[in-house]
């Protein structure tokens, strides 16, 4: 989740002073570790500039650009544009976003391992378009089969989420044929740690991309992590629909429980959708706390028209509600409901509630990978493959010499860019930060992701390596 370790140009970080060589440890006990460095720094205001090296035994043996991909259910994306109504298209936005962190709803807060500048991961997966079709033109009116039809797909039906959310068993579905997604990322700066990645799914004239960056500032008992400067959030394109491009923002997390010794994931932050071409925006506000300090991880939000020239709407009290589309609440973690028009959620009646997203029956979805002999030395799972491998055997001791070796390797390389004067350019992208949030791909990364929708893997021809 957090990307604080910070490599200097001229001298090791210092690495913390923990049972390193314990291969035995047990994960309370990586966890008691893990926390007593974090006390450690309680007070500093931003974490992302302190270097500092954890021991191997604390990592998630996952390369930091294999863990962010925003895949986890990759059919609510493939979903994205499907209706002709623009309110629609926003729910389905709105429906990929509630399931782009999947992972956190099902799993715990971990450390992926930090990227080398140059690194890259590419990957597929092959899902089915099987998201309920969203048409909330048909939800006031049940009498026509295709309502009905409609209805029974989106409202709050557990059933139905399982069989249509679910990541589909690759082979054994009869009724239609898999669609590919194709990912690829590079982390294109080091400082500070910048990574571009581009998404694209021809099939269904869909792409995604933008830059992932985070600060990390302790705020009392907590971590509050933060999109960096470069981060301006996913950026989705409809060439179906136009062209038509929605900017999605990213909220604040908080790591918390690191004096109680256990660690936990919230959103108590505004999430923004905006879409300049149909002139709808959503504001969804995470609440982590409710009566009692009770957490509650919900959600609520508001689909709007908005002056896309004139955008001054950020809180969803300041929305009139003449321009109020829909209402969202409930959950993020579980179950999230709509409804039409500005009538507050809880004051609508319950079969007037539609669920845009189950998350309970929901798992992550797997990743399609390149073989290993078709990958490069610079690629994230060769170029930390003895580290993980070393982790998963539990020697620790050789993971974090493996490691170091790695950091130190990386270190040499920026001293010679320093005295050279070299500035570095990325390889599968034109810009290392900037571009508005939105990195283009560069002829080699147009490439890879070509093959990748072919199911080739080969390098040839393409490899900086």
């Amino acid at each position: 989740m957090m990307q604080t370790e910070s490599l200097s140009s001229s001298a090791p970080p210092p690495t913390v002073d923990t049972p390193a060589d314990n291969e035995n440890q047990s994960d309370g006990s990586k966890l008691r570790t893990f926390l007593g460095i974090l006390r450690k720094f309680i007070g500093v205001s931003d974490l992302a500039a302190v270097r500092f090296s954890l021991p191997s035994q604390l990592l998630e043996p996952t390369p930091n650009l294999e863990y962010w991909t925003y895949l986890d259910a990759p059919n609510a994306f493939v979903a994205i544009g499907t209706s002709d109504e623009p309110l629609d298209r926003m729910l389905e936005v709105v429906r990929f976003w509630l399931t782009k962190d999947l992972k956190y709803a099902k799993g715990k807060p971990c450390k992926p391992y930090n990227s080398c500048l140059g690194e890259f991961f590419r990957c597929n997966w092959e899902t089915e378009n099987n998201a309920p079709k969203i048409a909330t033109s048909n939800l006031g009116n049940e009498s026509s089969a295709s309502s009905k039809s409609s209805i029974k797909s989106i409202k709050s039906n557990k059933n139905a989420s399982a069989l249509s959310l679910s990541p589909p068993q690759h082979g054994t579905s009869s009724d239609s044929k898999p669609v590919t997604v194709s990912y690829l990322t590079e982390q294109t700066s080091h400082h500070p740690p910048v990574s571009a990645f581009h998404i694209t799914c021809p099939e269904r004239g869909l792409s995604a991309r933008g830059f992932d960056q985070i600060t990390a500032k302790f705020t009392g008992t907590s971590i509050k992590v933060l999109p960096g400067e470069h981060n301006l959030g996913i950026f989705i394109t409809l060439d179906q629909r136009d062209g038509e491009k929605y900017q999605l923002t990213h909220p604040a997390a908080h790591l918390g429980g690191i004096l109680r010794g256990a660690l936990t994931v919230s959103v108590s932050d505004t999430a923004y959708i905006t879409c300049p071409k149909t002139k709808l925006k959503a504001i969804l506000s995470y609440v982590e706390e409710g009566w009692l300090g009770r957490t509650t991880n919900k959600v609520e939000g508001v689909i709007f028209r908005y002056d896309p020239e004139n955008d001054d709407k950020t809180r969803i009290q300041e929305v009139p509600e003449e321009d109020v589309l829909a209402r969202l609440s409930g959950p993020w973690r579980e179950k999230v409901v709509f409804t039409l028009g500005p009538t507050p959620v809880k004051q609508v009646a319950a079969e007037q509630q539609y669920t845009i997203i189950d998350t309970a029956p929901l798992q992550v979805a797997p990743k399609i990978l390149p073989p290993e002999e078709q990958q490069a030395p610079n690629e994230s799972l060769t170029l930390w493959g003895n580290v993980t491998k070393a982790i998963h055997a539990k020697q620790f001791s050789k993971a974090t010499t493996i490691k170091q070796e790695l950091e130190e390797a990386q270190r040499v390389k920026a001293r010679e860019r320093d005295r050279t004067g070299e500035v570095y350019k990325p390889f599968y992208f034109t810009h290392a930060v900037g571009n508005e949030g939105q990195p283009d791909l560069t002829d080699k990364g147009r490439q890879v992701l070509e093959r990748s929708q072919k199911g080739d893997w080969s390098l040839e021809g393409i490899s900086s390596t």
